[in-house]
């Protein structure tokens, strides 16, 4: 492209890290004890631009065989054409899934990289359009004791978030008991919200919502798997109109979005750019939010998302998820603080505004 600074990327190193959980944890479907972070770091002009997702090992290892080929030698600055590079290098495995994370932590490295050729943060180079980003406390999991529930959901609602989410299954006796229990622990006046990960049946779901709009809960996410579009669409029309009904977490590029809002399966679209394709592929999903009149809800991932975050223009909020913003604050220099329950503009480093604090997290290296 002319007019460019000629800026050829002359490195590309992805490395992994398996997380143990501070307690197990659970939801609706899953059981886990450690997360896995996939970090990528793309150097040109001098600067050495970083970006992770959370996902397997198996996208470190993407990154390294197949996207590493296709990004060096090449302008790093050029983020759209990179992208594109990406995109048309796994056509023949697959977008959805491994190769859609790999992409995001390249691409956050990308974008991480250009802002700080520029000496700007991202979201001086994309256009901010806000300073805080609101956030909602997101945890709840359902391997909880009932003290631990009390205790997180009260220690949100005490730092001031006015919004919090928890975990439930697709028995509806449990689920009126945790969410009784949640809603006693954050009081009346801050929002209640659950997730369900697809764990229920359209009926189960249906039992649920009912029970759900009892105490108020105003947000049910993914009360049905998100792949099954006339499910979520029937729950929406079907839910107590209080009830806002969530889902794209797992979208991995602008055709899942597009399809969740063309097929009007949610109140709230989600977006998480660990797995979306990065911050391209989130700029994408804003868009498609804004042109439906329907608002973003960024998926875990805080520190990540602060940036870009404050240049969405259909954002409503980004979830403080418990075991990412633990980690982020372990591992990042430079991880948001939330203060009267949003993210507060960064401090003017460049790019994404962390720096890696490796020697903490060589223990944990599995690539």
């Amino acid at each position: 492209m002319t007019g460019q600074i000629e800026t050829p990327v002359s490195r590309v190193e992805a490395q992994a890290y398996r997380i143990p959980t501070d307690t197990v944890e659970a939801d609706g479907t899953l059981r886990w004890d450690a997360t896995t972070m996939v970090t990528c770091e793309i150097t040109a002009a001098g600067e050495t631009g970083f970006g992770f997702s959370y996902g397997d090992v198996a996208a470190g290892h993407l990154i390294t065989t197949l996207l590493a080929p296709v990004l060096e030698g090449r302008a790093g600055l050029e983020t759209g054409a990179r992208w594109r590079d990406m995109v048309d290098a796994v056509r023949n495995i697959g977008r959805a899934g491994l190769a859609a994370s790999a992409i995001s932590a390249c691409d956050a490295a990308l974008h991480d990289l250009r802002a700080k050729v520029l000496g700007v943060p991202l979201s001086a180079a994309i256009g901010p359009v806000r300073d805080n980003v609101p956030v909602y406390g997101s945890g709840g999991f359902t391997s909880y004791s009932d003290a631990q529930l009390r205790d997180q959901i009260s220690g949100w609602v005490q730092d001031g978030f006015g919004a919090v989410k928890i975990k439930v299954g697709a028995d509806p006796a449990s689920a009126r008991r945790r969410i009784g229990l949640a809603r006693e622990a954050a009081g009346d006046e801050s929002k209640l919200m659950i997730d369900a990960n697809g764990a229920c049946t359209r009926k189960q779901a249906l039992a649920v919502a009912d029970i759900a709009a009892h105490f108020g809960v105003t947000w049910f996410e993914e009360p049905v798997s998100s792949d099954d579009l006339a499910g979520l669409r029937l729950i929406r029309d079907r839910a107590p109109a209080g009830i806002e009904i969530a889902a794209g977490e797992y979208g991995y590029d602008a055709f899942h979005f597009r399809q969740l809002l063309e097929a009007g399966a949610v109140d709230v679209l989600q977006a998480d750019a660990t797995r979306c394709c990065g911050i391209t592929g989130l700029l994408q999903a804003d868009a498609l939010a804004w042109s439906f009149n329907v608002p973003l809800s960024l998926h875990t991932a805080p520190a990540l998302h602060r940036e870009a975050a404050r240049c969405l223009h259909a954002l409503r909020d980004v979830e403080w998820f418990h075991d990412h913003a633990r980690i982020e604050n372990m591992l990042f220099d430079g991880a948001p603080t939330p203060e009267g329950g949003a993210m507060p503009a960064g401090d003017g480093r460049p790019g994404l505004g962390l720096v890696f604090k490796r020697p903490d997290a060589v223990e944990w290296r599995i690539m």
